[in-house]
């Protein structure tokens, strides 16, 4: 952009800022989803295990229904708010002021941290603390919810390039979150402490976000675009009626021809049809939707519960699911995501990207054919470490490159005043996704 466009994002500190935001958004969710562990461990028999049980003896264990079933009942837990308030946000966004959707939000899911950090150090018997920890999911996403549809929203009234920040940090927060627990289990994750650091880390990386999104309405670059949503079209109507008067030739339906050109006429003070701006965007609405429900279909309800066949008995036993399932997802996820800052193959009109899309539905055999353990009815056929590990690196750099074409494409397939609007929308059909895919997960572990 030159001088004479407008500012530009000096040192890209704009750009900056929507990564931290983006960041903050995904990584409540990530630090309790990488924590399964402790949270497992915490749904133990406390007479049989004590309060904190040693890992390597877990899968000698016979794991309670609630510990069985917790990968699945915390993506539901966490998806379905994430769903409905998502929704909500797509409505009241033009009621309640974004700076009070997107501070609050932080505000909120910070406490909510800073509880569970709490409750490292508070004795609770399994159940209680089930339903504890599904309330604090439930929030953190509720609330996360409101975050990401209000943070795409704003991005949409910025150049398309200003959503793909958005979509990277969100690859970083699994990422950070990853290397959080490997280091805590590096320094001894049976012991209480150790996850009392590792949830204030996440506390600390949301005051940053606070602080980022305080620091935003001072850029220059920022000011411009909001303000330029407001005015560009009482000036552009103003030329228009000129023109009208001087070409003395009006059409119906607020439509005027020029040169064979149709200009449309927008009244700045009208909000936009949600219906209207869907029927615009409905391909990459839904294929971002079905890029979701594959991923959160297997991801971490059955990814998480392969077992290694060459770290029986050593450390790397310890290390497999946080490295080739949590960590390589997120590294590989984030690269994707990265990779559309770079190009954007193919177009946002081309029929190759919904086909790409669709052909992601291969991955949920192949993981469950993999050798997740608990099984009683499917054969495993890919035993072996280096087949689970080459399907997560595909998985997840299709997962993170698919979902940020989609969300980049979406408000950028509609009229510039309404791409807040649009980018609402497309945060809504995410969240459809990752819900569709939390309640086919169930579906999944049966038939495993």
């Amino acid at each position: 952009m030159t001088a004479r466009d407008g500012p530009q994002d000096r040192y890209k500190a704009v750009w900056l800022i929507f990564f931290i935001l983006g960041l903050g958004t995904l990584l409540p969710w990530n630090f309790f989803m990488t924590a399964r562990k402790y949270f497992i461990s915490r749904l133990e028999d406390p007479e049989e295990t004590g309060y904190f049980s040693n890992q390597t003896n877990e899968a000698a264990l016979s794991p309670s229904y609630l510990q069985s079933m917790f990968d699945n009942f915390m993506t539901l837990c966490a998806m379905v708010p994430l769903l409905i308030f998502t929704c909500l946000n797509s409505f009241i966004h033009q009621r309640i002021p974004q700076q009070i959707r997107i501070s609050g939000s932080l505000v909120a899911i910070g406490l909510v941290f800073l509880v569970t950090a709490i409750m490292v150090k508070v004795a609770m018997e399994p159940l209680p603390f089930f339903i504890f920890t599904m309330i604090s999911i439930v929030f953190i996403n509720s609330f996360g919810a409101i975050l990401q549809s209000s943070l795409f929203g704003l991005a949409g009234l910025l150049p398309a390039s200003y959503t793909a920040p958005i979509m990277s940090g969100q690859g970083l927060a699994g990422t950070f979150a990853a290397l959080a627990m490997i280091f805590s289990i590096a320094i001894g994750a049976q012991q209480p402490e150790s996850f009392i650091g590792y949830f204030t880390t996440a506390c600390v990386v949301i005051v940053l976000a606070m602080f980022s999104y305080i620091l935003l309405p001072r850029m220059d670059f920022f000011r411009y675009y909001s303000m330029k949503d407001k005015t560009e079209y009482r000036v552009y109507n103003a030329e228009l009626e000129t023109k009208r008067d001087l070409i003395k030739k009006d059409e119906p339906n607020g439509m005027e021809q020029n040169n064979s050109k149709i200009i449309p006429i927008h009244n700045p003070d009208e909000k936009p049809s949600v219906i209207a701006i869907f029927k615009k965007l409905w391909v990459m609405a839904v294929s971002v939707c079905f890029v979701f429900t594959v991923t959160i279909g297997v991801f971490p309800s059955i990814t998480a519960k392969v077992s290694t066949v060459l770290g029986e008995g050593n450390r790397w036993g310890l290390y497999f699911i946080p490295v080739s399932c949590f960590l390589l997802f997120n590294i590989f996820d984030w690269t994707g995501r990265s990779l559309t800052a770079l190009f954007t193959w193919p177009g946002k009109d081309s029929c190759l990207l919904p086909v790409m899309v669709v052909l992601r539905v291969i991955f949920i055999p192949l993981f469950m054919l993999c050798n997740v353990q608990p099984r009683d009815y499917l054969p495993v056929v890919f035993s072996h470490d280096a087949w689970y590990i080459i399907f997560m690196i595909f998985f997840s750099i299709s997962n993170g490159y698919l979902a940020s074409l989609c969300m980049c494409f979406g408000p950028k397939k509609v009229l510039a005043h309404e791409a807040e609007t649009a980018g609402a929308v497309m945060a809504f059909f995410l969240s459809l996704g990752l819900a569709l895919g939390a309640a086919i997960s169930f579906l999944f572990q049966m038939l495993i």
